[in-house]
């Protein structure tokens, strides 16, 4: 499958809940796309003035194309959550996110054309990246790795992103179903 191809159909699915911004640059690299969500609930006493609790979520995914990826790309996926994401998206340059921050989840998307070498593969399956804030009463970051081995349309992720397998795999399943419909 062509990376541009599964690109554009998993930032469809994710369109109805993220906003995508196409391009995105991260100082002088650009980035095919970066997707950002937010949320936030909260719970008061017959007005707003008096709330009793609120708690922020979010959820930022930057995507990257290769044509193999391999530990280069890994180690360039955390030094993205490590030297970009985790200080300019989650606490904007601040020590600690804003109040009622309860967790930010900062996933890197690697589009790979080629099959990963098992090495790689190992990599991305024992990748872990995770802050908390103040003994996490200003809430924590996770970091979550994810490949979609475009080759033989098999998705890898490190183990906290497992229940994201769901959602990048069923796109080439999308597709397919997509190409026989154009066929008939």
């Amino acid at each position: 499958m062509e990376s541009a191809l599964y690109l554009d159909t998993i930032l469809d699915t994710l369109s109805g809940s993220f906003d995508i911004y196409r391009p995105y640059k991260v100082g002088e690299k650009e980035y095919p796309a970066y997707g950002y969500f937010f949320s936030m609930n909260e719970k008061y006493v017959a007005v707003r003035k008096a709330q009793i609790w609120a708690v922020r979520t979010y959820e930022h995914i930057l995507f990257i194309q290769t044509p193999k990826c391999g530990q280069d790309t890994v180690a360039e996926a955390r030094s993205l959550m490590e030297e970009y994401m985790e200080p300019e998206l989650v606490r904007r340059g601040e020590k600690y996110p804003e109040k009622d921050h309860m967790i930010s989840d900062v996933t890197v998307v690697i589009l790979s054309e080629k099959t990963p070498d098992e090495e790689t593969v190992r990599a991305i399956k024992e990748f872990r990246y995770g802050k908390s804030y103040l003994f996490s009463f200003r809430g924590r970051c996770e970091g979550h790795l994810i490949c979609a081995d475009l080759e033989r349309e098999k998705v890898i992720s490190s183990k906290i992103s497992k229940q994201m397998l769901n959602l990048y795999s069923k796109n080439f399943d999308a597709n397919k179903v997509q190409q026989k419909e154009e066929v008939v």
